[in-house]
């Protein structure tokens, strides 16, 4: 990429340290713009999340990835080959009810991909560059978008830090929005100026999932066989469990059997109001009947992502108004694939770097 004048240099704020803004921010910097990174967590990656147990650690958002853009491919290969691996998923399966292999269902064969030692691993190198110089801000939450009070044609961000903590960002020539699509349609609904932006997003869905982690240690005991099947992911039709892979399968891992159990988008959708005790009975119970494991697990814990999976996608890769000076991005804006986040962030930032 050619390195822009210091004069035809802009400032951007990018809302969002997901896969998406970090692919955004990390291009607009390296075209030479400044960038501000405002992230609501305390880390980054979005769905690309990790729980930590007693017992070893779980990917409770994505799973693993798959690579079919060259732009991706180059982008992994040149940052981040030595913290991804393809994952021998053992043939990922698609089961029926009853746990029984659909041999005809087989999807086609693609490489699956993780990153290590957690999915988590991939956004944080490449947040790394922006947090060492300063350019990311963790634990700060957007809190209104508005034009800058010291000249129209710039942005100001509101934000809100540790204990309630309140600050003004000025002097942004430009905004991205690299938000769950239903989080940027709130911001963007809270200013007369944003609020036509809002309404692009009113087609978009996207569906909740209920993620189960479960912990089974006493499967390393000396004579004790791995529980459970042989095979190491499925996708299921089960009208609870849609997902089921072996954490301790993947590469860089702790080998301690751990297992994640991704519901159905409509079990999901259903049971989102309920009780984390209630779901965790129901989807053991799920996965007992898909796996054969009835053993008892040692740790378990429930996560409700209430926007996980793209239903119905914006149908482009991203949202740029250049009147405004305001950029949409995010998976949500081509389907729920990790790829399709790098790619939407990759492409807005191409157009205005």
């Amino acid at each position: 990429m050619t390195a822009i004048s210091a004069r035809s240099a802009r400032r951007f704020a990018v809302v969002g340290a997901g896969l998406a803004g970090l692919a955004c921010a990390r291009t607009l910097a390296q075209a030479g713009h400044a960038v501000t990174v405002f992230e609501a967590e305390a880390t980054v990656g979005g769905r690309m999340a990790t729980r930590a147990s007693p017992f070893g650690d779980f990917d409770v958002g994505a799973q693993y990835f798959t690579v079919r853009d060259a732009r991706f491919a180059q982008a992994l290969e040149a940052t981040a080959a030595d913290v991804t691996r393809r994952w021998s998923a053992n043939a990922v399966r698609v089961l029926d009810p009853e746990g029984r292999v659909i041999e005809a269902a087989l999807p086609a064969r693609e490489p699956h991909w993780v990153a290590m030692p957690t999915m988590r691993a991939l956004p944080e190198r490449w947040a790394a560059p922006l947090l060492a110089s300063g350019q990311l801000l963790l634990g700060t939450r957007v809190t209104a978008l508005q034009p800058d009070a010291l000249g129209t044609a710039r942005w100001q961000l509101h934000t809100e830090g540790a204990a309630g903590a309140t600050h003004v960002h000025a002097g942004f020539d430009a905004v991205m929005l690299a938000l769950p699509a239903w989080q940027a349609r709130t911001l963007l609904s809270l200013s007369e100026q944003t609020k036509p932006l809002s309404a692009l997003l009113a087609g978009v869905e996207v569906a909740p999932c209920w993620t189960l982690a479960v912990a089974f240690p006493n499967a390393m005991q000396p004579g004790l066989q791995t529980l459970g099947p042989q095979w190491n992911a499925a996708r299921s039709t089960h009208h609870r469990a849609a997902w089921l892979a072996r954490e301790s399968s993947k590469p860089g891992r702790s080998g301690i059997e751990r297992w994640t159990i991704q519901a159905s988008a409509a079990w999901s959708q259903e049971h989102a109001q309920d009780d984390a005790e209630r779901v965790i009975a129901k989807l053991l119970k799920a996965f007992a009947e898909v796996t054969g494991i009835r053993a008892t697990p040692a740790w378990v814990e429930a996560v409700l992502w209430r926007q996980a999976q793209t239903i119905k996608p914006l149908g482009r890769s991203h949202v740029w108004d250049a009147g405004r000076q305001l950029g949409l991005c995010g998976d949500w804006c081509l389907g729920h694939r990790v790829e399709d986040a790098f790619l939407s962030g990759l492409e807005l930032a191409l157009q205005l770097a």
